[in-house]
């Protein structure tokens, strides 16, 4: 196989991993990432299906990228713009089919899975390294052009934002707290600030890997 297409299975299987593990977060209601917890209070707002709707919200990121700084867009961009939406929709209503009502204790431990599944999928998107993620762009999009702020504190920025836009489209929808914090919660602490090692084990141990083959 040659490298472009392990790069390109790696991501395709990045993007199918974190829509699972998308799912699965959304699930366990115990908080999912920052920009999911956007979306869940757009979802929540807006009356048409998920996957459908996290289709047009990064496609205008996307515009956003691309009249700005086209340079961070590649074929995984357009891979997780019209296929994660639809995996997590998917993944959702499986694990509510097939788990149904659960306790406290197994939402933690799908919770779990999902973290370290989303882990491992940020490792194969990231070393593939065929594009950024429409709300990734954004971020890189602004450090690079800001010269006090690096990247890390923009995306925290951009992180705090749609964690308060996610919680304001919420409270519009009519959702309760009990029910926002199904969308934040720990586990948005979680991916916004503590996945980074697990990520790099992944990179050494799994990805990098994976694309070098024997070159290693």
């Amino acid at each position: 196989m040659s490298r472009l297409a392990k790069r390109i299975l790696m991501s395709v299987l990045g993007v199918a991993v974190c829509g699972v593990s998308v799912g699965m977060f959304k699930f366990a209601a115990l908080g999912v990432d920052p920009f999911q917890s956007f979306m869940s209070g757009l979802d929540a707002l807006v009356p048409i299906r998920f996957g459908t709707l996290y289709v047009i919200a990064n496609a205008l990121l996307l515009l956003f990228a691309l009249i700005v700084d086209r340079h961070k867009i590649g074929i995984a961009t357009f891979i997780n713009l019209f296929l994660l939406g639809y995996i997590a929709e998917f993944s959702l209503q499986l694990c509510e089919r097939l788990i149904g009502q659960v306790g406290l204790v197994v939402r933690i431990g799908i919770l779990l899975v999902a973290i370290v599944m989303m882990c491992l999928a940020s490792s194969l998107y990231f070393t593939a390294d065929l594009g950024v993620s429409t709300y990734d762009a954004v971020a890189l999009v602004w450090a690079g052009r800001q010269q006090k702020l690096k990247f890390a504190y923009c995306r925290v920025i951009c992180d705090f934002v749609c964690v308060a836009l996610g919680i304001v489209l919420s409270l519009l929808a009519g959702l309760t707290w009990v029910e926002i914090l199904a969308s934040v919660g720990v586990g948005t602490v979680i991916t916004a600030f503590f996945m980074g090692p697990l990520i790099a084990f992944f990179n050494r141990h799994i990805a990098e890997p994976m694309l070098k083959g024997r070159e290693r």
